[in-house]
């Protein structure tokens, strides 16, 4: 029986932790550092998901078989090359691989070189240059967007000159996410979705369409987050359309990163935009994103052991079997959040939830289930259409109950 350590805390992680325990050749998994949920299918360890170092003594202490990498900060730490130079299976990209996502110039400078549509853009490290190229474009809304990684909150959509310079300043004069440039670009018009693939080298392999809710409040008010919750399929996207941009966007994508010499070996996820001038990239993620795996992955009928084991050792695969369901998830935030919120909340009822329920930030303590970050739960329902399952996960989800726990109450409404 194969032993697997999945780095990462968040539902996410969670997703891919539950993937991996319904897999029969998995025996054990650890889990670095987890959370209460995970905690229910894993063993967690105590160690950071950017602690290469202690994260490779002790896959080589547990003889792991598979390392499974979740969040970007990891794969930008450079741990996937770490597992490799010591021969170690692992699921993720290199770290010159992982500038798809850790530099938006990189990924622009692919996209134009290879014709892969996208918005047109400028970079800048000077604020005062910045500013000169906003003024004179005079444009509105214009969209600003920090070069490195910034966990989902580094792109601003400024709709008045007042506010890029206000963005501007605290991204490159008050170094809010670090020392670093600033991809100005222009904006485009459209619904938005998530298009995720497990890639090795040339060999591409579509998962399910997806789409996200970022804005905090219902009817998409409010600031962005890391995301609300999320669903599949998408009514909006045809077949046709999710063929021209599995060939035109991500198969592109995969073949200029073996061209540059930095293959894909994960998951390449696709943030693309269906605009009246077809569909374009709105930005690349070197990873799963987050929530749309915990609505994705659970539908994947192939045994998750062998696709991440394939995937790490190169080995081609045969067809990926997806279940043909719809699923709608919810996310239960602290109060406050995207903003500063209360952690150590007590929740009670989730086991009444019928569901999936899978954890993004709680803890135990003395045998309670408490909150311990911004986004703590992800409710999630399957049904034979997005109307079914909408109101499967809105009628369990009140079983849930909590003090200091909102959620939105229209995630999918796009879809209906």
């Amino acid at each position: 029986m194969k032993k697997v350590l999945v780095i990462g805390s968040g539902g996410r992680e969670h997703a891919i932790v539950f993937a991996l325990s319904r897999s029969p050749q998995v025996g054990h998994i650890y889990c670095a550092p987890g959370n209460a949920g995970i905690a229910q299918l894993a063993e967690c360890v105590a160690i950071k998901d950017t602690a290469v170092d202690q994260l490779l003594d002790f896959a080589r202490k547990k003889q792991i078989d598979l390392c499974v990498v979740g969040p970007e900060a990891a794969l930008a730490a450079g741990i996937v090359d770490v597992f490799r130079a010591a021969e170690i299976p692992v699921f993720g990209h290199s770290k010159a691989a992982t500038q798809i996502e850790s530099s938006k110039e990189f990924a622009k400078q692919l996209m134009a070189k290879y014709s892969v549509p996208t918005a047109a853009y400028r970079s800048f490290a000077d604020y005062e240059e910045a500013m000169q190229y906003v003024r004179s474009r005079s444009t509105y809304p214009t969209v600003l967007k920090y070069d490195g990684l910034a966990a989902g909150k580094g792109v601003v959509i400024a709709q008045t000159e007042p506010e890029a310079e206000h963005a501007l300043k605290d991204m490159l004069v008050g170094e809010a996410f670090g020392k670093g440039k600033v991809v100005i670009e222009d904006y485009l018009q459209g619904p938005e979705f998530s298009f995720m693939a497990f890639v090795d080298h040339h060999r591409v392999y579509p998962m399910p369409l997806s789409q996200d809710h970022k804005r905090v409040f219902d009817g998409d008010k409010g600031p962005n987050t890391g995301g609300m919750g999320a669903y599949t399929p998408l009514p909006f996207i045809s077949p046709e359309e999710e063929q021209w941009a599995l060939k035109n966007i991500l198969q592109a994508v995969a073949d200029a990163m073996v061209n540059e010499g930095t293959p894909l070996t994960g998951v390449l996820y696709g943030g693309l935009m269906k605009t009246k001038d077809g569909i374009k990239v709105i930005e690349f993620n070197a990873r799963f994103g987050d929530p749309e795996t915990e609505v994705v992955l659970p539908l994947m009928e192939t045994d998750a052991y062998t696709v991440f084991h394939a995937i790490a050792t190169g080995e081609p695969l045969d067809t990926i079997h997806w279940r043909k369901e719809a699923t709608v998830g919810v996310v239960m935030a602290s109060c406050g959040y995207p903003g500063a919120y209360e952690k150590g909340v007590e929740i009670t009822g989730i086991d009444a939830f019928d569901g999936l329920i899978l954890h993004m930030g709680t803890a135990i303590k003395e045998g309670r289930l408490l909150t311990n970050g911004g986004r703590v739960l992800m409710c999630i329902a399957h049904g034979k259409d997005i109307s079914d399952a909408q109101r499967k996960v809105y009628t369990e989800i009140k079983k849930i109950h909590c003090t200091n726990l909102f959620y939105r109450k229209d995630i999918a409404h796009w879809a209906l």
